[in-house]
């Protein structure tokens, strides 16, 4: 942790004391500010206090007299409806920010620079991997943001440190002073509109990413979307990179064959072939490949650099990771696809596919996923959502009820080994949140990777270093 002394001798109040509200809020009182502290659940007030967080209940103060609100990120702002604590600071006239906007203040002017990464999927791996890359060539790089670590639980800013930050919509929405010097815009598709009321107000938090971008800074935009490259089409303040896994750009980072090119005035410049990169396999990776090279050429790295220390990414756990193998059978964790199309992605990348899905569905069910029924041989359902995804592929996709990760683990490994069908992957890629069986995806992951490990004749992949 380190100071945010921007707020010195201003009374400011955090609402939300989960690691970043805590962390923000120490970070404020050691900066010279006066935190009141607080949360709606009497749990975390009770630990914060235990901790020597200064804790105020908001419930009794004069929000005329605050500066500002920090608000966590989780509560909401303006849907379903906005939070007491958001309707005080309004009737105050006081600024509502997040954690990160204070921790953006701090950053300015120090000579270190922020690369700021955000979309609807694949932002935690972008965010990975550019981070990867930068420590891998010899830069001063920290990751953090909504990738876990908390922004003032860095390291301290100071010239040539590189903050590559992954920003969720809420982040943005509590920064009205986000200025990167690469921001990058991955895809949108349809994603957490009960917070933001329509795909038309999510789009534009979104691109609020580049609002205060200008000469000198980068603007690295997906053209695969509608969204994102009505996005693109607007910006005329920073340098505009598109970038494309559809199809090959005159101008621009595209990978629509599996090889990354750098494209300049329809000419390559620089190819790098992603096909031998276990961690990077299928489209959905070749875009956060072109998003991470993209970001690491804006701030002054070479091909050559950007190549090697790709190969040698481990990946992330949840997202795409390959657990190992029984046989030729591999088994693929993707419990961070908590959503239709981050499943699409997946199974996009695989021809023959054990597929595990189910949980908590989100609204539209998984028709969307039907261009992609063909790559499944059968389907292992769980959760809530079993007997309604089961409906849904009748007739189309062969499909079982398992009930849970763990006996689907057991089905779908036993009928690949035995089918001996090339190819095969058993893929968890549940296309719902996991709340109705585990807290988190997370430990969804980690009970598909018991249970992988748990069978005869497991396997972990040879220089497996990403736990589950």
């Amino acid at each position: 942790m380190f100071p945010a002394r921007r707020f010195e001798g201003r009374r400011v109040a955090v609402f939300g004391l989960a690691r970043s509200g805590l962390a923000c809020a120490e970070a404020l009182r050691a900066g010279g500010a006066e935190v009141l502290a607080w949360d709606d659940s009497e749990a975390a007030v009770t630990t914060a206090r235990a901790g020597g967080a200064p804790v105020a209940d908001l419930r009794e103060a004069d929000f005329t007299q605050l500066d500002a609100l920090v608000l966590s990120p989780g509560v909401p702002l303006t849907h379903p409806a906005p939070h007491w604590t958001v309707r005080r600071a309004r009737a105050a006239g006081i600024g509502i920010i997040g954690d990160t906007e204070v921790f953006a203040r701090e950053v300015e002017g120090t000579g270190a620079q922020i690369v700021a990464i955000t979309g609807t999927n694949g932002k935690s791996t972008t965010t990975a991997l550019a981070g990867h890359v930068l420590r891998a060539a010899g830069r001063n790089a920290e990751i953090g943001g909504n990738i876990g670590t908390a922004a003032f639980l860095l390291a301290p800013p100071l010239p040539g440190r590189i903050y590559v930050l992954e920003l969720s919509s809420y982040q943005i929405d509590l920064m009205p002073s986000l200025k990167p010097k690469v921001g990058a815009l991955l895809n949108l598709s349809p994603d957490h509109l009960d917070r933001h009321g329509s795909m038309e107000a999510y789009a534009a938090v979104k691109a609020r990413m580049f609002a205060s971008q200008g000469p000198g800074d980068t603007a690295i935009v997906s053209v695969d979307d509608a969204w994102c490259e009505a996005i693109a089409r607007r910006l005329d303040g920073p340098d505009v990179v598109p970038i494309s896994v559809e199809r090959m750009l005159d101008d621009g980072v595209c990978a629509p064959d599996g090889v990354l090119y750098e494209r300049r005035s329809s000419k390559t410049v620089e190819e790098i072939d992603l096909m031998p990169m276990r961690a990077l396999r299928g489209r959905h990776n070749w875009q956060n490949a072109c998003a991470a090279y993209a970001a690491a050429r804006a701030v002054g790295l070479d091909a050559g650099a950007i190549a090697a220390a790709m190969a040698g990414f481990p990946g992330l756990a949840h997202r795409m990771q390959e657990v190992g193998r029984i046989g030729p059978v591999a088994f693929i964790n993707d419990s961070k696809a908590t959503n239709v199309d981050a499943a699409a992605r997946a199974l996009s990348a695989f021809d023959t596919i054990y597929w595990i899905a189910g949980g908590r569905a989100k609204s539209g069910g998984i028709e969307e996923l039907s261009p992609y029924f063909g790559n499944i041989v059968r389907a292992y359902l769980v959760g809530e959502a079993a007997e309604d995804f089961a409906r849904a592929l009748a007739g189309r996709v062969d499909a079982v009820i398992s009930h849970s990760v763990e006996q689907a683990v057991a089905d779908a490994g036993r009928d690949a080994l035995a089918e001996g069908r090339k190819g095969a992957a058993v893929l968890l890629s549940p296309a719902c949140a996991s709340f109705d069986q585990f807290a988190s995806f997370e430990v969804r992951g980690e009970a598909f990777c018991a249970a992988v490990r748990a069978l005869e004749g497991f396997r972990a992949r040879e220089g497996e270093s990403v736990p589950c």
